[in-house]
């Protein structure tokens, strides 16, 4: 976990991403179980998930980047990089999650604020948001899997 080190987003170029904001005392924290069976399976293709904590949902983050990255690591085997706690709404919005949210999205995907826990964006290899799932939407659901694997066919941009 990056606690207080900037990590440049160009790292990631040409990969498939699924941005997440994450805590460990949520309902759907068991969705890191997924989300890691996701970055092995297809992270040799491309693919990363990239976990945001955040503590603005019932305060259900509350430990120090230590502590989420022991528990991750501890409870679901977490591989994927997990970054510092950051805001995803309100005055303090980390700079990704202005950007995520201000992307053009289908019109059957969520807009606006983050709504709770574990919402995710799909970023394609091209560098644009190409879906936005709800918290409550499992990684590994059909309408997720399906959406990832359609941009690993995608070509990376050249460069």
């Amino acid at each position: 976990m990056a606690d207080d080190e900037d990590v440049s987003m160009c790292q990631f170029r040409g990969q498939v991403l699924l941005v997440f904001n994450g805590a460990s005392q949520c309902g759907n924290t068991p969705q890191y179980k997924p989300l890691q069976e996701l970055y092995a399976k297809y992270a040799p293709q491309g693919f990363s998930a990239l976990g945001f904590p955040c503590n603005q949902f019932g305060a259900q983050e509350p430990g120090s980047g230590a502590d989420i990255s022991t528990f991750c690591s501890n409870e679901y085997g977490i591989k994927f990089p997990l970054f510092a706690k950051i805001d995803v709404n309100g005055p303090g919005i980390h700079p990704v999650y202005q950007w995520l949210k201000a992307q053009p999205l289908p019109e059957t995907d969520p807009k606006g604020d983050i709504s709770w826990n574990f919402e995710k964006f799909l970023v394609g290899r091209d560098g644009k948001v190409a879906r936005r799932f709800a918290p409550g939407t499992q990684p590994d659901a059909p309408e997720v899997v399906s959406a990832i694997e359609a941009e690993l066919q995608k070509p990376a941009p050249k460069l």
